[in-house]
Parts: structure tokens; sequence; C-alpha cells
């Protein structure tokens, strides 16, 4: 008889303990996880219409693994696991949805594409044409009435009729108009095009002029001598712009570069060639490092804030990693830093 009643708490124990597991297997978790992810050679994602591929090197780009931590047991594993950066959701995509992220960060990488055939070409010495084809929506003010109605993502290609290819087109229109007053908005989500009304409301810190209440970036298409394509994959954001406009200017030059070394990097990349700071450095460098990497170009601290280079530098002191960091703040600089290399022994 006793060991029937122990039998049966063992039982009812066990199913407590599977009924816990289920409920909390389901409760989301406002945290994102990141870990180094993979560092990918080039010349196979970049064909630049005639150009050379040849080389006894490589160029290589990396990537931070992003998880949303969808319950507990992600983030305890986030944070027994090396290498790993846990962050709250509303500091990774602010008020965005998981499907206006998502295609914030598609916008990202294929900003960062154009700004890299841009840069990659002119550095090569040849001309890019530049057309604007209208404005991105990033984010919104908090008195904004547009939320709801446009989404982050979307591109804005009209306002009452008139073609939108700067902000100053937008500021310029709205000075005669009044907060309260609406606006016929054209633009496009997901290759589709819509048209919505939208009030306008006074700017923040802009007492008399009135707007939409988005923040916007400019949208271009480039239209280059030759055919540039860069095959990305699943990999979204801007930071492999640096590398992608390396590895056009060594495809358009035919000149190999890399001198037989493994050059990784990461850096955001504008048409100008700059160099910008990115997300999730800690964990690149370790990816490179495991990888077996020899130069990993990371984006020098120009600007108060600026924090990649110290902080690669600060990764590579504490794990001791074999690899040669080169901050440039310049695409110039990345390629004058490998003219003077000598080759690899």
């Amino acid at each position: 008889m006793k060991h029937d009643v122990q039998k049966t708490r063992k039982k009812r124990i066990l199913i407590i303990i599977c009924f816990i597991f289920a409920v909390t297997l389901f409760i989301p978790t406002p945290f994102y996880l990141f870990q180094p992810g993979s560092v990918e050679e080039l010349s196979s994602k970049v064909t630049v219409e005639e150009g050379e591929k040849a080389g006894q090197g490589h160029l290589y780009l990396t990537t931070v693994l992003s998880v949303k931590a969808s319950n507990i047991y992600y983030l305890a594993y986030g944070l027994l696991a090396p290498h790993t950066d846990i962050q709250r959701s509303h500091v990774v995509k602010g008020d965005m949805s998981e499907k206006e992220y998502n295609r914030w960060l598609a916008y990202l990488m294929k900003s960062s594409q154009e700004n890299a055939i841009t840069a990659g070409l002119k550095a090569a010495g040849e001309e890019v044409q530049v057309v604007p084809k209208g404005m991105i929506v990033r984010n919104f003010s908090k008195n904004s009435k547009a939320k709801g109605i446009i989404e982050a993502g979307d591109l804005i290609l009209k306002v009452d009729g008139r073609t939108i290819k700067a902000t100053e087109d937008l500021l310029g229109y709205f000075k005669g108009k009044k907060a309260g007053e609406k606006v016929n908005v054209v633009f496009s989500r997901d290759g589709k095009k819509k048209e919505e009304q939208v009030e306008l409301v006074l700017l923040p810190g802009k007492k008399s002029q009135p707007g939409i209440g988005v923040g916007l970036e400019e949208y271009v298409e480039v239209k280059p001598a030759r055919k540039v394509n860069i095959q990305a994959g699943e990999i979204g954001g801007p930071s492999a712009g640096l590398m992608f406009s390396l590895e056009i200017y060594r495809q358009v030059t035919g000149e190999d570069i890399t001198k037989g070394y493994k050059v990784a990097g990461t850096g955001t990349i504008d048409k100008a060639g700059n160099v910008g700071q990115i997300g999730g450095i800690a964990e690149k460098i370790a990816a490179v490092d495991k990888a077996g990497m020899d130069i990993f170009f990371c984006p020098m601290d120009v600007l108060q804030g600026d924090t990649n280079e110290k902080e690669v530098k600060a990764e590579v002191e504490k794990y001791g990693y074999d690899v040669k960091i080169v901050p440039v703040k310049t695409l110039d600089e990345a390629v004058n830093y490998l003219d003077r290399l000598p080759p690899k022994s």
C-alpha cells in the first residue's frame, strides 16, 4: 500500500513538472541573443561583369547569429553560453514589429550593397550613376499619426501627387500646411503600391514645422557602367558594406590585393567610401579567430561615442586572439593597407 502511494506521488510530481515545462516553453521573453556567426568568403557572393577573381588569398565577410529568446530556456542557454550578448527587444528593434524589423534589415542590406557598388567602383576609377527613388521610413515620432498606417521599411514615393526624393522635398511642401491637415501618401510595401491619408503633426523640436512624424532615409538606385551581382543570402543589415566594396574593387582592378592572406572585416560603407560603426563586433572577432583569419578590418573610432575599435582590441587582449586588427575610417585606407603588405610567405 505504501509503495502504491509513493508511486502515485511520483506520477503527480512528474505530471506537475511536465505541465510547468510545457507552460514555460511558450512564455516569450523580451530578449535577443547574439553569438559569433559565420565567416564567409566573398568571391562566391560577388560577381563583377568582366571582373577577375584570381588570387592566392581571399576576402571574407563576418556575421553575428541573432536568436530571439523565445522562452526562458533559450535565455538560460544564453546566460551560460560563451561569447553571447543578451539585449532587450526594445534596444534591438525599438517599437518595430518583428515583420517591420525584418523588412528594415532587408532594406539595410540592399542599401549597403548599393553603397558598396558605388564606393568599390569609384575607388577603382569607374563612374556610377546614382538615381534617387524615394524615402524609406526608419521610425516614428511619439505623436505621429502615421503609425499603423505606414510601417517601418515602407518606401514613400509621393505626397499629394508630388514625387518625393529627399527629406527637403517633404519639409518644403509641408511648410505651407498646418498640423491636423491630411495629406495623401503613396508608398510601396513589399513591392506593392498603397495610398493612404495621413494627418500632419507638429514635428518634435520644431514648433512651427508640420510633418507626418517619421524618420526617413534616402533610397537610391545605382546604375554602374558594368553589372555587379551580390548574393547575400539570408544575411541582413549593413555591416558587410566595407568588405563588399573591397571585393568589388579587387575584381574590377584584377589586383591580388590580399597578397595570399585571409582578410576578414566588418563596417558599414557610404557612397563616398566612409566606414561606419556596427553592432556585434565582439562576437565577430571571436568567429574570425576561430576561422583562422590573418587580418581583420574594423571601423576606426572617429566620433565621440564610437566604440568598435576599442571593443575589438579589448577582446583580442582578453582572449589572446591571433589576428591582426586594422582599424580604418575609409575604403581607401583599407586598400592602401593591403597595397603595402608584403606577400604572405
